[in-house]
């Protein structure tokens, strides 16, 4: 009877709920569950070691269909070697489908290994992802990073340019590494491509233009908060870098002694800085505590957000 069973045979053996798996032949097995529902099942030998795998739900598979998939499946173990189990779990692992899968799995190692992991994630965020972000990984050719590149380029910011394009040949050299590509398609270009060679400026604001600064910010203080304010105000006095201000916690003030101890792991020099405060200084801190709300950051986030306590770096 089980090499000549037929699907009237199966619908009354799901009625009745016959628990278990039922042999049709060849190895190709239907497993019945308690909730009366069908599985196709295949039971092989490889490697001296007896397996099986489900591949499809009745009727959704019909019995023809299972027939030849499970010869398919006995073929492919008896002459090609292949254990379908193990590449269906191969198959289950392959997430990495499009540029962005690519990208978050690349940005993840650049967290272990860098020291900023937010500007790479910045950069691609904004000035990359909307351009191929969406295509399949392979499909991505050098015209499209050419074409994302000048226009990063073209809004005159050279030195993200630049930086694009040193984080674009890492991105695709992450996916040669991982068998997802075979080239790497911004590998040709070099900064002539993008912002140039970058030279330091050494252009600053005169006392008359800070001051037309500052009266447009108060002219616009419904656009430009009084948070973003001090902020401002304070890096002009401070002269720390924005990260460094905005990831600010209060331990690490000290208001008798005016002080500002920057530890080593927030500092880009990879030492701990200590920083002077002048009594308007003071002042603003103050007021940015009481504002704070009894957050341990100076500028806390205003939103819920898993990744930082703090108003978010970009």
């Amino acid at each position: 009877m089980a090499n000549k069973i037929n699907a009237q045979q199966i619908k009354s053996l799901i009625k009745t709920g016959k628990v278990g798996y039922h042999s049709i032949g060849n190895s190709l097995y239907i497993r019945i569950s308690k909730e009366r529902s069908a599985f196709w099942v295949v039971r092989y030998t490889i490697h001296k070691k007896r397996r099986e795998i489900t591949f499809g739900k009745y009727p959704d598979v019909s019995l023809a269909e299972a027939r030849l998939k499970s010869a398919q499946i006995v073929l492919d173990v008896k002459n090609e070697n292949i254990d379908p189990q193990a590449e269906k779990m191969r198959l289950d692992n392959e997430t990495l489908k499009t540029v962005n899968d690519l990208a978050e799995d690349w940005l993840q190692e650049c967290e272990k290994r860098l020291k900023h992991p937010n500007i790479p994630r910045r950069i691609y965020t904004k000035d990359l992802a909307p351009y191929f972000g969406g295509l399949a990984i392979e499909k991505v050719n050098p015209r499209d990073i050419r074409g994302a590149i000048q226009r990063i380029a073209q809004s005159d910011r050279p030195s993200i340019a630049n930086d694009a394009l040193m984080y674009c040949k890492q991105l695709f050299r992450h996916a040669i590494k991982l068998d997802l590509r075979t080239s790497n398609p911004a590998e040709a270009f070099n900064v002539s491509d993008a912002g140039g060679v970058e030279r330091s400026r050494s252009r600053a604001l005169s006392l008359e233009e800070l001051e037309k600064v500052y009266q447009c910010l108060r002219e616009n203080s419904d656009q430009f908060t009084r948070d973003n304010y001090l902020a401002f105000s304070l890096l002009l006095c401070l002269g720390v870098r924005k990260g460094e201000l905005i990831a600010a916690k209060w331990t690490e003030f000290d208001f008798k002694e005016a002080l500002w101890h920057i530890p080593q792991e927030r500092s880009k020099t990879g030492r701990g800085i200590t920083v002077p405060l002048s009594s308007i200084v003071i002042e603003w801190l103050k007021e940015l505590q009481i504002r704070a709300f009894g957050s341990d950051y100076v500028f806390p986030n205003r939103r819920a957000s898993k990744r930082f306590g703090h108003i978010s770096l970009t």
